[in-house]
C-alpha cells in the first residue's frame, strides 16, 4: 500500500502567521502534515532580503514556498531561489483578494488571465525540479461558471502544473475585504468535487471552511487533499492526531506537555539569536484552547512575553497555571464554541 501524499493534510498559507516560528511549533504537533510559507514576492525575494523572508529549519520539512507575482521571469528567478534555499514545492498564490495584492497584478486576479498564469507555471517549471503547484478560487467576480473554472484549470496543467489547492469559494475582488471573501461568498464545495472528476490526473486540493479532522476525513473520501487554515492557527492541537488519523501512522498523538518540552530550547535558541519572545508565544496562544488553565497561560504570554528581557521563564509560568491533566491529554479535539474567537482582537487574517 501506498503511502498518502504530502498533500492528504496541509496547513495554509496565513499572512503574518504561518512564519518559521510558527511552522516549528505545527511540526512538533504533527510530522505528516504539509506546511507552507507566507505568501512572499517576487519583488521581495529579488530586490529585499531574501534571506529574512526564506530561511528556514530543517525540522520544517515538508514545507513549500508559497509565491506571488505575475511576472513569468521574476517568477522563474524567486523559484530557483526558493529551492536552492531547500524548499520542498514552490507554490504559486492565485487566491488572495487584497487590495495590496491587486494592485501588485497578482493573487486572485490572475484568474482573469488563465494564460499568463500558464507562463508563469512554465517558467518556473523550466527553472527548477521540485513540484510547481497553484492554489486559488472557483472563481472571481461574474468570472465564476464552472467551464470558466474547468478552463483556467486545463490551461495552467498544460503548462506543467499537476496540483491545484482550490478554495470553494469565489473572490469577489472590489467591495469585500479580504476577511469577506473568507466568510460571505457560500462554500461551493460539489464545484471542487465536479472539477476533482473532471481532472482525474490531476491532484485537486480542497481549502476552504475545514474545521476538524472529522471534516477533513469527510472530504477525502472524493478529494486528493484536504489544507485547513486559520482553524490550525486558532485551534492548533488538533494537528495533534493528523499523523494517526489522517496518514495512518501507529504512533500516540504527542502532548501538549511533550509539544512544549521541546519548543522550549527552540525558544531559548531564537532568544539567542536576538529574537523577540513575543515573535516567538504568539503562534502558541492557541495550545490549551477549551481546557481548563487557557486563560492562564494566554494571558500570562499577551502581558509578559513582549517586556523587555522576557525569557523562557515566561512559558514555564504561562504552563505553571495549567492543569496536569491538560498538559497530559493527547489527541482530543477541543470543544465546539472554544474554535471561533481564541483570538478576540488578535486580528488573524
Amino acid at each position: 500500500m501506498s503511502l498518502p501524499a504530502p498533500h492528504t493534510l496541509s496547513v495554509a498559507a496565513v499572512s503574518d502567521k504561518t512564519n518559521r516560528h510558527c511552522r516549528v511549533f505545527h511540526r512538533l504537533l504533527s510530522k505528516r502534515t504539509l506546511l507552507y510559507t507566507e505568501m512572499v514576492t517576487t519583488g521581495a525575494l529579488l530586490h529585499g532580503n531574501a534571506a529574512r523572508h526564506l530561511d528556514f529549519s530543517a525540522a520544517e520539512h515538508p514545507v513549500a514556498l508559497q509565491l506571488g507575482g505575475s511576472d513569468p521571469s521574476a517568477l522563474a528567478q524567486a523559484a530557483r531561489m526558493g529551492e536552492d534555499w531547500g524548499y520542498d514545492e514552490i507554490n504559486l498564490n492565485v487566491g488572495c483578494p487584497s487590495d495590496r495584492v491587486q494592485n501588485g497584478s497578482f493573487g486572485a486576479c490572475l484568474m482573469a488571465t488563465p494564460d499568463l498564469v500558464a507562463e508563469g507555471v512554465a517558467a518556473m517549471r523550466g527553472a527548477v525540479n521540485v513540484p510547481v503547484t497553484v492554489k486559488h478560487r472557483i472563481g472571481i467576480d461574474d468570472k465564476d461558471s464552472e467551464e470558466e473554472l474547468h478552463h483556467f484549470v486545463s490551461t495552467v496543467a498544460a503548462a506543467g502544473c499537476e496540483t491545484f489547492i482550490v478554495h470553494a469559494r469565489k473572490a469577489i475582488l472590489k467591495g469585500l475585504s479580504p476577511k469577506q471573501n473568507r466568510e460571505i461568498p457560500p462554500l461551493r464545495y460539489e464545484v471542487v468535487q465536479r472539477l476533482r472528476e473532471a481532472f482525474p490526473a490531476l491532484t485537486v486540493v480542497l481549502n476552504g471552511g475545514v474545521k476538524s479532522l472529522a471534516d477533513a476525513q469527510a472530504h477525502l473520501a472524493w478529494t486528493d487533499g484536504v489544507m485547513i487554515g486559520r482553524e490550525a492557527y486558532q485551534h492548533p492541537y488538533l494537528l495533534a492526531s493528523v499523523d494517526s488519523l489522517i496518514f495512518g501512522e501507529d504512533a500516540l498523538p504527542p502532548s501538549r506537555r511533550e509539544v512544549m518540552a521541546a519548543y522550549l530550547p527552540y525558544a531559548q535558541e531564537m532568544l539567542e539569536r536576538d529574537v523577540y519572545l513575543s515573535h516567538l508565544t504568539r503562534h502558541i496562544l492557541g495550545l490549551f484552547a477549551g481546557h481548563s488553565g487557557a486563560r492562564h497561560w494566554k494571558r500570562t504570554l499577551s502581558e509578559r512575553s513582549h517586556l523587555p528581557g522576557a525569557g523562557v521563564e515566561v512559558i514555564l509560568d504561562a504552563l505553571a497555571g495549567v492543569p496536569e491533566k491538560v498538559l497530559d491529554l493527547r489527541g482530543e479535539a477541543a470543544p465546539e464554541e472554544a474554535r471561533e474567537e481564541v483570538f478576540a482582537g488578535q486580528g488573524v487574517s
